[in-house]
């Protein structure tokens, strides 16, 4: 099973990730290798996650964004928004190694 997603922290810090986000823990989100490979998607669905995140970034609105994916629920996208907030706010800046500041 997939339990994080990791960003690594530039091209040349290979080996120095940073956890983000463990999806599992979102109550909207489901993932499995036999849907998409693993990616995070709502739940009941085949919907990636980071769709609504390239809609939103293209002016689309949540309303918007419901109406084109049927089965996903306002109660769901609040859920994915609301996990992601609470996870980025906890997430500490790490000093970058003198070679890359």
């Amino acid at each position: 099973m997939y339990t994080e997603t990791f960003l690594q922290a530039s091209p040349q810090a290979a080996g120095d990730h940073v956890p983000i986000l463990n999806w599992d823990e979102c109550p909207a989100v489901s993932r499995s290798a036999d849907v998409l490979a693993g990616t995070p998607v709502f739940k009941h669905s085949r919907v990636p996650v980071y769709s609504l995140f390239e809609n939103l970034r293209g002016g689309t609105t949540i309303e918007e964004f419901i109406d084109w994916f049927p089965g996903i629920t306002k109660e769901q996208v609040d859920a994915v928004l609301q996990f992601t907030t609470q996870n980025l706010k906890q997430i500490r800046a790490h000093p970058l190694r003198p070679q890359y500041a």
